[in-house]
């Protein structure tokens, strides 16, 4: 195994990460910027490492000053977690010229299925199923408007070069199509480097099932199992389950998804985690949409219902060794569910709320997980992704995890700051929801406010007004212990 991991990564997923290595007795340093001095993770650590200020580029993306840390600090391995560095293969190529271990793919497979029109071609080459769309990125409105001519409307312009809905424009019509080019572009650019865009014809309506998968340096790749991902607010996930509920009903669509992930990752020389993210119509055809050479945020709901710890492999395949498992001693127990507890205001456009959290519990008990960076007293910045935490219910039935989630919900306390902690609640709630009737544009079309009587909206109204004084005393916390008295079931905008 290794002599030190850093943690290049900050918030839930720097905790979860140092957790494992403790686990596993491996001495750990994490790296942290200015924003994040204050944090679970650097209390954790063996080492702590100032990287840089609060802004990303500054800090968690400089890949200079986290490769010399690495060095000055005696590591000789570094896992990316998600997000930041984690799937740029230029990180990956770094550390291998350093002589450090990249916890991840090679940079030659980061390359591969990187670029999402690259890895179409792959996935096209190796077999697999794709969204009809071009294979290349478009060169100009006049190439565009002929291939969306050609493909149909409605049709997807989408960055070539990244992912989580940024860059995305659906189009619906010839007369949106310049305005929307321009746009996709302009986003991509920003958040990619790169202004490529190509098409994809619109599957509509889609789940969108994801196939988690794991592979050795020895040529050994077996998947881990499907996760539903189509509760998407803007193409951002917001609540992840394994497994997915129509697969539950149609099980002979797990192998072959899987063995359609698989064949996507050996045409890329794939080793380490990755996911592989399909969109499903409603006749249950599957279609390849991107790999993501890293771990994904939804990770958990995985480990919680195979029993499997994604970060321990990852970390021994990275060393070097075999999987310990093979495709017949993956199972699936129970059902999983996991929620993404934001600093955001869903009343107000789901604008961050960043902030000093006044007072911070999270729940437990029986078949509950919860990941969380941050704590009581901890100033949420607005440099980075508002993720405060990860909750995650298990139980034998998806019934049963919906009820426990909402067990957990209503023990959440987040103060000082506003969070989607209702809006989890509405979605649970929805009678869409529990009967697995979802598709990634269910959320679009969910009445988001359930009504309120007349009296419950009077006595919100005055416990607002008095929580304005009382917090600007200092007293928020008992005025939000009275509101929970007064509004049943927990659900007072005081207590998101």
């Amino acid at each position: 195994m290794f002599e030190k991991v850093l943690v290049a990564n900050r918030g839930e997923i720097a905790v979860r990460i140092l957790r494992a290595l403790r686990e596993l007795e491996i001495p750990n340093a994490v790296i942290y910027s200015d924003a994040d001095r204050d944090t679970p993770a650097v209390r954790l650590a063996d080492e702590a490492i100032h990287i840089g200020p609060a802004p990303a580029s500054d800090s968690y993306l400089r890949i200079d000053r986290i490769i010399q840390a690495a060095r000055e600090r005696g590591c000789d391995a570094i896992h990316p977690g998600y997000g930041f560095l984690s799937e740029s293969a230029d990180f990956s190529e770094a550390c291998r010229t350093e002589g450090v271990t990249f916890i991840g793919p090679s940079p030659e497979s980061i390359r591969a299925l990187g670029s999402k029109t690259a890895a179409r071609r792959l996935a096209i080459t190796a077999g697999a199923p794709v969204v009809p769309g071009t294979e290349e990125a478009v060169s100009g409105i006049q190439q565009t408007r002929k291939v969306a001519r050609a493909m149909g409307y409605p049709v997807l312009l989408k960055a070539a070069a990244g992912g989580g809905g940024k860059g995305m424009r659906r189009v619906d019509s010839e007369a949106e199509l310049e305005s929307a080019l321009r746009g996709s572009r302009s986003e991509a650019l920003r958040h990619f480097r790169s202004a490529d865009v190509y098409i994809e014809k619109v599957v509509y309506p889609a789940r969108h099932i994801e196939m988690q998968i794991i592979g050795d340096r020895h040529g050994n790749l077996i998947y881990l199992g499907e996760r539903e991902c189509s509760c998407q607010r803007r193409h951002q996930k917001v609540i992840e389950e394994c497994p997915s509920p129509l697969v539950a009903l149609h099980p002979e669509m797990r192998p072959a998804m899987g063995e359609a992930a698989l064949k996507i990752a050996r045409a890329a020389g794939y080793y380490n985690a990755g996911t592989a993210e399909f969109l499903v119509g409603e006749d249950r055809r599957f279609y390849f949409l991107e790999m993501n050479t890293r771990l994904q945020v939804e990770h958990p709901v995985t480990e919680m219902v195979t029993g499997l710890d994604i970060v321990h492999l990852q970390l021994k395949v990275a060393a070097g060794q075999k999987l310990p498992l093979t495709q017949q001693d993956v199972t699936w127990r129970g059902s999983a569910i996991e929620c993404r507890l934001y600093a955001e205001d869903p009343e107000n456009h789901f604008f961050p709320s960043p902030g000093r959290i006044t007072h911070f519990a999270l729940p437990g008990g029986p078949g509950i997980r919860v990941d969380n960076g941050v704590h009581a007293g901890y100033v949420v910045p607005m440099d980075y992704d508002p993720l405060l935490a990860k909750l995650v219910a298990w139980a034998p039935t998806r019934e049963a995890a919906i009820g426990r989630m909402e067990r957990a919900l209503g023990e959440c306390v987040i103060g000082g700051i506003c969070s989607n902690l209702a809006y989890f609640r509405q979605i649970l709630d929805h009678p869409d929801f529990r009967a697995a009737r979802i598709n990634t544009t269910f959320l679009e079309t969910m009445v988001r406010k359930t009504p309120v009587p007349d009296e419950q909206q009077e006595i919100a109204a005055v416990l607002a007004a008095v929580a304005a004084s009382m917090q600007r005393r200092g007293e928020t916390a008992a005025i939000e212990q009275r509101a929970s008295r007064w509004l049943t079931g927990g659900r007072s905008r005081l207590m998101r």
